[in-house]
């Protein structure tokens, strides 16, 4: 597990002279770790070359999906999902469909792979460069994806099982597209259309049109709310080779100041933090975060989630965790993932590490012992070290925390 000193970084975040955060109340009303260096600053954007780019087209694309994915992929094509940006220009539309994250489970139920779906705009829904018919240029795949790089051959081989007679292509736009998000105090109380993009109009008001043109780029692409959780900022996949719109020379930063933000939020991602294969989506928190429907029709794996939903307990979910030694000072080496954590007193296994990153990081743990202030990481020969030092999300339903 990567050691960094997360004091360091902080330390780095602040040498960058970053914005501090607009008001939107105290920091620790944004993040669920409270006040820390990246809940006080911002907006920050990270380019994720852990994130790869699919596409997919063909007619049976949406069929197909939606016999796979944990989500709702139909409602890609439904008015009611769409977001109004106002007047079309030539590089946005009136209305773009916002993406949707979803998971890709085997038939046992459990968790493989997760992806950010997204509808791109087509030529024949944006204004021509004269500003009056519509373009017509190089065609676009029905849906891209956002997924996981590291395990990019194993999620095609796994829907290449599953495509048989469906008229679906699959083809790697990795080259051509990149995953970014923009993230951070400034962001994390961010309404859907509060990207930063603001432009002022006749008589002092919101030019519509400017924002629209602002927070997209030329082909199309632009930023969406992150359909996870508000606190998370805005995703998008770009052009690969430019800086996408509205980020500054000083707010581009690297990917780990992403995770770092995910971990302080309790928020997984791919198979490294979700394990493939053995992550139940429930005890992962994919429910509350927009990952699935319980109202859409069969897919696979879907019989352990409905019935655990519906008639199982969850006694264990994974919380942001904080690593203190015994002088209250934060660790300042990583701990690795997979080291138990164990009740202080009883020396009862009551949960795991799932990454780290510093003394920041995602652990299983049992719920009715992250209640109480005795959880240690047990140590090589056996004993107890670092406390461990549960949070509660805000973002969580207030009938989460106890066994449910």
């Amino acid at each position: 597990m990567k050691r960094v000193n997360v004091a360091r970084v902080f330390s780095r975040l602040l040498a960058q002279n970053a914005p501090a955060a607009e008001s939107r109340g105290a920091p620790s009303d944004l993040s669920s770790s409270g006040a820390t260096a990246l809940a006080d600053r911002g907006p920050f954007a990270s380019h994720l070359k852990s994130r790869a780019v699919l596409g997919f087209d063909g007619d049976d694309t949406f069929k197909f999906l939606q016999g796979l994915a944990t989500n709702d992929v139909l409602q890609l094509e439904a008015d009611e999902h769409s977001a109004k940006l106002g007047t079309p220009t030539p590089n946005q539309p009136g209305v773009v469909q916002p993406p949707i994250y979803t998971g890709i489970l085997n038939p046992q139920g459990r968790f493989l792979f997760d992806m950010f779906l997204y509808k791109p705009v087509q030529e024949s829904e944006k204004l021509g460069k004269g500003g009056d018919a519509p373009g017509a240029g190089k065609s676009v795949p029905q849906l891209v994806a956002d997924v996981d790089a590291a395990s990019f051959d194993d999620l095609i081989a796994y829907l290449k099982r599953y495509i048989l007679r469906s008229k679906v292509n699959i083809e790697d736009l990795s080259k051509d597209l990149c995953a970014w998000q923009r993230f951070g105090g400034a962001l994390a109380g961010s309404s859907t259309s509060e990207t930063g993009a603001g432009n002022i109009g006749w008589a002092g008001g919101r030019d519509l049109s400017g924002t629209t043109a602002a927070e997209g780029n030329g082909n199309g692409w632009r930023w969406f709310k992150d359909p996870r959780l508000d606190a998370l900022g805005f995703r998008g996949v770009f052009s690969s080779g430019i800086t996408p719109p509205l980020i500054e020379a000083d707010q581009e930063v690297d990917e780990e100041y992403y995770l770092l933000w995910r971990l302080e939020q309790g928020v997984p991602e791919g198979p490294a933090e979700i394990p493939g294969g053995e992550a139940i989506p429930l005890e992962y928190n994919m429910a509350a975060l927009n990952a699935i429907s319980f109202e859409k029709g069969c897919y696979v794996g879907q019989e352990l989630i409905a019935r655990t939903h519906y008639r199982g307990e969850i006694r264990k979910r994974l919380m942001p965790v904080n690593f203190v030694l015994e002088n209250g000072e934060e660790m300042r080496e990583g701990v690795a993932r997979g080291t138990e954590i164990v009740d202080g007193e009883t020396g009862k296994k009551v949960g795991s590490v799932i990454t780290a990153l510093g003394s920041r990081g995602l652990a299983m743990v049992r719920l009715e012992a992250a209640a109480k202030d005795r959880l240690k990481l047990q140590s090589v020969d056996g004993g107890c070290g670092a406390s461990v030092k549960p949070i509660r999300p805000k973002w969580w339903p207030s009938q989460w925390g106890t066994v449910e």
